[in-house]
């Protein structure tokens, strides 16, 4: 990014009060933004900057600060520029507005984060689940979620010996800690 559009990219974001523009690099800006003001930002980088490219949103699961930090990557092909727009919203109930009408691929990003972290965006046109559609669990990658809980409660533990493995471990190979030598052993599904 040369310098001019540098500036002129500061200057068109000083527009929007209550952001923080922080550049990673020549090519790299990260803006932290208040919830309500997110929406705001994405039109205008894409309006006005030419950030057509929604990359991706990521989220982020911050148990303790009982907050969801959501990033939405925007690409600009004109400027060669990525912008990470970060905020943050309350982990409960876990609601925010979807921006698919800025972004027509938030949709995509929007349902896989509300199947994965139980995110629900109000206006997204399916919040329906598409990869985990037989999953009757609570959202997987919330931190809350204990895996080794629900994987001992869900399944059977299975002795796995084939004779091949068996003919590793004969030539001193194979597995370094058992299954039954390990935390998530059986006996703990044993014990409840």
């Amino acid at each position: 990014m040369t310098k001019d559009l540098s500036t002129w990219l500061d200057t068109l974001l000083s527009e929007l009060q209550g952001i923080e523009v922080r550049r990673k690099s020549s090519r790299r800006i990260r803006v932290d933004v208040q919830p309500d003001a997110l929406p705001a930002l994405l039109e205008l980088l894409r309006g006005r900057a030419s950030y057509v490219h929604l990359s991706a949103i990521s989220c982020v699961d911050w148990i303790e600060e009982n907050e969801f930090e959501l990033v939405y990557h925007v690409w600009s092909y004109e400027i060669g520029s990525l912008v990470s727009a970060h905020t943050r919203i309350a982990r409960n109930p876990g609601v925010y507005i979807s921006v698919y009408d800025i972004y027509t691929p938030a949709a995509f990003f929007e349902r896989d984060i509300h199947e994965m972290f139980g995110v629900f965006f109000e206006g997204s046109p399916d919040m329906s689940k598409f990869i985990l559609t037989e999953w009757d669990g609570p959202p997987p990658m919330r931190k809350d979620f204990d895996s080794e809980a629900w994987v001992n409660a869900h399944f059977d533990f299975q002795d796995y010996q084939p004779d091949w493995l068996t003919e590793i471990e004969a030539k001193g190979g194979g597995v370094a800690v058992r299954p039954d030598e390990q935390r998530f052993s059986r006996r703990d599904v044993d014990a409840s």
